[in-house]
C-alpha cells in the first residue's frame, strides 16, 4: 500500500527502532509509547484491519502471538505481566490502516478501557 505508514516503515522508508524481523513479522518501538514498553508488532502482509483477515493468515496471527511472547520476555515485562491491544476500525480507535498489536508493559496497568 502506497500510503500506509507501516508498508513504508516495513520498507525502511520511513526509520523505526526495530525490536525483532524477519521475513513475515516487524516489531517496532511506538514513537507515542504509553508505558515503559509499548512495541508494535505487525505483519509484514498488509492487512489493514482484524476484520479483513483470510483464512491463510491464521498462521501469521499465532506467529505473532508466539513473537509477543518472546519479546515480552526480553523486555523483562513477561512475568510481572503485560497487555495486548488490538484496535479495529475507526470507532475501535485504530489509527494506522495496517493490522498491529500494541505490546504494552513495564508499568502496573489500570483496569479501565484503553484509549
Amino acid at each position: 500500500m502506497d500510503n500506509c505508514i507501516f508498508c513504508k516503515i516495513i520498507n525502511k522508508e520511513i526509520p523505526s527502532t526495530i525490536v525483532f524481523e524477519d521475513d513475515e513479522i516487524l516489531a517496532f518501538r511506538d514513537i507515542n509509547p504509553v508505558a515503559p514498553v509499548h512495541v508494535l508488532v505487525i505483519p509484514k502482509k498488509h492487512i489493514s484491519k482484524l476484520t479483513e483477515l483470510e483464512e491463510n493468515d491464521e498462521v501469521i496471527i499465532g506467529k505473532i502471538y508466539k513473537k509477543i511472547n518472546e519479546i515480552a520476555k526480553t523486555e523483562k515485562i513477561f512475568e510481572k505481566g503485560f497487555r495486548v491491544i488490538v484496535n479495529c476500525g475507526e470507532d475501535g480507535g485504530q489509527e494506522v490502516g495496517h493490522l498491529h498489536f500494541h505490546l504494552i508493559g513495564g508499568k502496573k496497568l489500570g483496569t479501565k478501557i484503553c484509549q
